[in-house]
């Protein structure tokens, strides 16, 4: 048995293979500025979840008898999602304007097998600190916030800002591994039957 994960996300990547599984990573071309343009209005869970299914949707086709899974997470904050911020500048401001704030990491998942999904979202409240704006510039030089939902990463620099999470932390980081379980449960599947066997004791 395989999963396949139709993200190029490191952090989804990391959460899967510290949890004993070995994927395959298939990362979608999905247009996802254009997607969420076409969702317009739409409610927040419902955006992620859009976006979570066209990725795993076009990778599906490619792995018949694989478990694949897509995912998408956005910040909600002060009642607007926020995409990824990409450029220095951008998350710079995202941060002078998310500080001290609590906002709610949306992450929507679509995990195909066999011809049967299994959607959901989940939603975590994350409590921002306040860094000071000398932290938050060189946060946002050393690269990592750029291509983050919200901006942070909880497992690694972004760990110094936040105070803390009231929910899922895998979710957080970018794929909740309960939801993950529950889901190879509604398809008769053992999450034990994708554990690498070097994980294994000896």
């Amino acid at each position: 048995m395989r999963i396949v994960l139709a993200s190029a996300s490191p952090s989804r990547r990391m959460l899967l293979e510290r949890a004993g599984v070995s994927p395959v990573v298939h990362p979608s071309s999905v247009d996802e500025e254009a997607l969420i343009a076409s969702l317009t209005g739409a409610d927040p869970s419902e955006v992620v979840a859009a976006l979570a299914r066209a990725k795993a949707a076009e990778v599906a086709p490619s792995y018949p008898s694989a478990v694949v899974i897509g995912c998408d997470s956005m910040l909600l904050l002060d009642g607007t999602l926020q995409g990824k911020p990409y450029t220095v500048e951008a998350t710079i401001a995202r941060w002078r304007e998310q500080r001290g704030k609590v906002a709610q990491l949306v992450t929507g998942h679509a995990i195909e097998y066999d011809g049967t999904w299994f959607i959901e979202t989940v939603s975590t409240a994350v409590r921002f600190g306040t860094p000071t704006d000398r932290d938050i510039e060189a946060y946002a030089r050393s690269g990592e916030p750029l291509t983050c939902a919200g901006a942070f990463t909880l497992e690694a620099l972004g760990s110094w800002f936040i105070d803390s999470i009231d929910g899922d932390p895998s979710s957080v980081i970018g794929l909740s591994m309960p939801l993950v379980r529950r889901a190879l449960y509604s398809f008769g599947l053992d999450a034990s039957s994708f554990w690498h066997t070097t994980h294994w004791p000896h």
